[in-house]
């Protein structure tokens, strides 16, 4: 009697790949605040803190116009992307962002001009359903990357917060792919 093939491997980032990697990051986090200026402090410019923390939140407050934006689109995908997005307004709010961003997506009537957004990142909203979640899966992946790179250079705190937005990214990115098929 032959034996059954094997099952179907899903491509994508596995869940223990992605609670490796968090938990990696975490433990670099922990290691990178120096001993002299816990803030990486220059004086009288901005600190590196505190210009990463502001970068933080710009890239949050434009991944939620993204979400926005493909929110307004294609409404039918609100209920995967909805509670993605008011994690994104989280993040952003940790990073002491959000001064002009709501905190509800918007409303689910498309409008001529919701395929676009005021913020000068996000692009026009692909018409198809599964092509505007796969570029926010993307978005979302980029930023996850580019966050786990930075926080290498910043200070515990600011460092351990960057690496859970990040690994919290990264999870998204793979809720987004799946949700696409």
């Amino acid at each position: 009697m032959p034996y059954p093939p094997p099952p179907r491997a899903l491509p994508g980032p596995r869940r223990r790949t992605l609670l490796a990697s968090a938990a990696g990051a975490a433990l670099l986090a922990g290691c990178s605040a120096g001993p002299a200026d816990p803030d990486g402090g220059t004086g009288g410019s901005p600190s590196l803190a505190e210009r990463a923390r502001a970068r933080a939140a710009r890239d949050s407050e434009d991944l939620v116009a993204r979400y926005d934006a493909v929110l307004a689109a294609h409404p039918a995908v609100e209920r995967l992307v909805a509670p993605l997005r008011a994690e994104a307004v989280r993040h952003m709010e940790a990073f002491g962002g959000g001064a002009s961003a709501p905190s509800s997506p918007p409303s689910a009537t498309p409008s001529p001009s919701a395929s676009t957004s005021p913020s000068a990142s996000v692009r026009a909203v692909p018409a198809d359903q599964r092509d505007a979640l796969t570029e926010l899966a993307a978005a979302e992946r980029t930023l996850a990357d580019e966050r786990a790179k930075a926080l290498l250079g910043l200070p515990g705190e600011l460092a351990r917060l960057l690496a859970s937005v990040a690994a919290a990214g990264a999870a998204h990115a793979f809720l987004l792919t799946e949700g696409a098929r």
